[in-house]
């Protein structure tokens, strides 16, 4: 067993799933690796361990909110969590995943998996303030890696003020950024630990509305 094969077990066991959603993981994996090179899609320290740091982290949130159909993920990069998010939901009836990214070449990448895979999911090429204004009503606003907490309530404020939950996975330094945005937002929320992370936790913003700050 190979170093990649190794790692794509380690994942699967973190987060088990169908045969089919490995072999379509499998698929965007290759796609991935295929479009590194010319385009740095990811830090290329991270290719390695693709399955435990990327689709593993990015497939544990599926389940912390099961009944949810509507996506949006923000910056959204490579695809994680928003492909990922995509894959899974595959055969579930109005399952859809908007991707939100400002970077060109990027989101090219981001349509070719969807095109490859038939995703149910739409590529959105804009700033995310600008993006969010023209999406429907969504039940779930993620990001992972973007942004500390107090940016991504300000980003995705037209989502999380209208119902949205938030679900955002953070590491370390959860608690500080909980304290700064706590000075200009009512928020509430919970958490669920990482099975990626030791140390990370992912946090479920369940209503947020800005202070008043005189």
């Amino acid at each position: 067993m190979t170093g990649a094969d190794d790692d794509r077990a380690s994942a699967l066991k973190l987060v088990p799933v169908s045969r089919e959603t490995e072999t379509m993981f499998q698929a965007y994996v290759a796609l991935l690796r295929k479009w590194q090179a010319a385009k740095n899609l990811v830090g290329p320290s991270t290719l390695d361990t693709v399955w435990t740091r990327h689709i593993a982290d990015s497939a544990q949130l599926f389940p912390l909110v099961p009944h949810a159909r509507r996506w949006v993920d923000i910056g959204a990069g490579a695809g994680f969590p928003g492909l990922v998010l995509a894959i899974m939901g595959k055969s579930i009836p109005e399952f859809h995943v908007d991707l939100v990214e400002s970077n060109g070449r990027k989101c090219a990448f981001l349509r070719e998996v969807v095109r490859a895979l038939g995703l149910p999911a739409t590529v959105h090429n804009g700033r995310i303030e600008d993006v969010l204004e023209g999406l429907p009503r969504a039940d779930v606003l993620t990001a992972r890696a973007l942004a500390p907490l107090p940016d991504l309530l300000r980003m995705g404020r037209k989502l999380l003020t209208t119902g949205c939950l938030g679900l955002f996975p953070k590491g370390q330094d959860l608690e500080d950024e909980l304290t700064a945005a706590a000075k200009y937002w009512t928020i509430q929320t919970t958490m669920a630990a990482s099975r990626t992370d030791a140390k990370g936790r992912i946090l479920v913003v369940k209503s947020a509305e800005p202070r008043i700050v005189s």
